[in-house]
């Protein structure tokens, strides 16, 4: 509130624009949904909004889209929405208008609209993903073409004698081009000027501008602003036109709003809110975190860990609590599933509070059960892992099984190696024609996240949802936990680039003590000549032996996930006794 006051003193006539996601996420939705965020936007005076895909969160609820309709119809200002047709759900009947308006309605839906700014008419379109029908619950709510609805409101804008364009898109900077981006949006349809962006979370702390077509030819500047996430930044965009229409000059930046002062006003306002939910937030679960387990993201950064595509402590700990519930109503259930998009925050060390879970999984997404084969695991998997290095919503955090992928190698045949773990607590690999029970939420096994193989068998009839809410199911297990310590296991390896052959291990340095046996990870190799023994280790990956034993040599505890290679050994045999071999021995 305070940025934006600031900003209109110096620019009386700035408009402040909302790229979408303003539904879910946070407690205060989770109360209020959505009313309190639309207090303050209001409060603000904004003058213009498109749609994210978290606007249609609450589309598979009992209200269904009651919630966003009833956000709507309570703005004081307009909406743009180009390519989303609100037509087959009554809620919205008569709040959506397929027009260009130039005297938009507060609280109405408009194809596009037309402000005056500086005595200029400026042309706004809104677009959002057409990955919302995967990535949430949209209902009957459809979602169109964005660059052919883009292109139709250029030129009906061109037709109104509006040569000054701004699209207010959701659709990611740089996303998966297979569904849309604002780079491709940019260079493929000609006469937008501006684009304010969303849903990628891209901190563009410079305007980019994209002055070449798709095919590498110059075109008209374009220029894309994105101001991170979660008003930690308020962006500023200023533009200069020449008589035609032409971009001629820009200038914009990312303002913190962490270094601002709070608005008096504002701060009142919230704490009608702010005290409603302080009981919810502090209510104790009983368990205690050792540690702060984290919800990275890479911001781009493919080198960083994120969320959406490494193995996480949290990630862990929510899978093994949904493997633990699943357990309860289907005793054959034995590998779970948890989508990274669906883990919204991290949980801070000491105390867990119910407000603390339900900020990590705040969607109420329900607990189901599938039965699904071996291939469609795997399936799932490949899935999973198709983007990585870079970010996806749908990567999958297991518990009950662990996997190795190849990010190097091309998407569809990455997955490497799937194990199960057994009653006995004993990984064995996945049996492609055999038949698992699986744990996932809901929103999942229905295909959220583009699960094709997942829709397949909900529309089977081999999903069963339990119904009970993921951040009840999480409560429940900490709460059970007392003490909550996850760890990093290995369970999802990405083995890119480690196939540069196995390590050389000197016998001194392979073994640990009974109680803490020592762990190599990938394959190993060892000269066991004159070794009397090999003790207290697991390889988790394959082990072979060179040279020449004593007669007497032998194992003990020692686990190798992958084959033992003992055709090395110049001609000696040992004894097997005192290892444990989950793959091929070869003699």
């Amino acid at each position: 509130m305070t940025a934006v006051k600031e900003v209109r003193k110096s620019k009386p006539q700035a408009l402040l624009v909302d790229a979408g996601d303003v539904f879910s996420g946070t407690l205060y939705f989770n109360e209020f949904k959505g009313q309190a965020d639309l207090r303050f936007m209001n409060l603000m005076k904004y003058d213009v909004m498109t749609f994210g895909n978290h606007e249609f969160d609450l589309g598979s609820s009992a209200e269904g889209h009651q919630a966003l309709a009833d956000f709507i119809k309570g703005a004081k200002f307009p909406f743009v929405s180009s390519n989303v047709d609100f037509s087959k759900d009554d809620k919205f009947k008569g709040l959506f208008s397929d027009l260009i308006s130039s005297k938009p309605e507060q609280g109405k839906i408009y194809n596009g609209i037309v402000k005056q700014v500086d005595g200029q008419k400026v042309g706004f379109f809104g677009l959002t993903t057409e990955e919302t029908k995967d990535i949430s619950s949209p209902g009957s709510i459809e979602f169109e073409n964005y660059l052919e609805e883009a292109e139709k409101a250029v030129k009906a804008f061109k037709g109104m004698g509006v040569n000054k364009i701004v699209a207010v898109s959701h659709i990611g900077y740089d996303d998966n081009a297979a569904y849309d981006n604002d780079l491709t949006l940019a260079a493929k349809v000609k006469g937008i000027d501006v684009i304010v962006g969303g849903h990628s979370h891209t901190q563009l702390d410079a305007p980019i501008v994209v002055d070449k077509d798709d095919k590498g030819k110059t075109k008209e500047p374009t220029v894309i602003v994105q101001g991170y996430q979660y008003s930690d930044y308020l962006g500023t965009i200023d533009v200069e036109f020449d008589k035609k229409g032409k971009i001629v000059g820009q200038a914009g930046q990312l303002i913190k709003l962490s270094e601002k002062q709070d608005d008096a006003e504002a701060a009142k306002v919230l704490e009608t809110y702010s005290s409603k939910i302080k009981e919810l937030k502090e209510t104790k679960t009983g368990a205690t975190a050792v540690k702060a387990l984290e919800t990275p993201r890479d911001s781009g950064d493919a080198t960083k860990p994120s969320v959406r595509k490494n193995e996480t402590e949290l990630g862990n700990l929510i899978t093994d609590g949904m493997l633990s519930k699943a357990k309860e109503f289907n005793k054959d259930t034995v590998i779970a599933f948890q989508n990274g998009g669906g883990i919204r925050a991290g949980i801070d060390q000491g105390e867990i509070t119910l407000g603390e879970i339900l900020t990590v999984l705040p969607f109420g997404n329900t607990l189901a059960t599938m039965k699904l084969t071996g291939a469609e695991i795997k399936e799932a998997l490949e899935h999973s892992v198709n983007l990585a290095p870079k970010e996806n919503g749908g990567f999958l955090h297991v518990s009950g099984m662990k996997f190795s992928y190849d990010s190097s190698k091309e998407a569809g045949n990455r997955v490497t190696k799937v194990e199960v773990l057994g009653l006995d607590g004993i990984y064995s690999e996945l049996d492609a024609a055999k038949e698992y029970v699986v744990a996932t939420n809901a929103f999942t096994a229905k295909g959220g996240d583009g699960f094709t193989v997942f829709k397949k068998a909900y529309e089977e009839g081999r999903v069963t949802d339990i119904g009970l809410a993921d951040w009840e199911n999480l409560r429940d297990y900490v709460s059970g936990l007392k003490t909550v310590d996850p760890s990093i296991e290995g369970r999802i390896k990405d083995v890119a680039g480690s196939n540069t052959g196995p390590t050389v291990v000197l016998a001194k340095d392979f073994g640990g003590t009974a109680d803490a046996p020592k762990t190599h990870e990938g394959n190993v190799v060892v000269d066991i000549t004159d070794i009397a023994s090999l003790e207290n280790a697991v390889v988790k990956g394959n082990l072979t032996l060179t040279g020449t034993p004593p007669d007497d040599f032998t194992f003990s505890q020692v686990t190798v996930e992958g084959n033992l290679d003992l055709s090395g050994l110049d001609g000696k045999t040992v004894s097997l006794s005192g290892v444990t071999v989950n793959g091929e021995t070869i003699l």
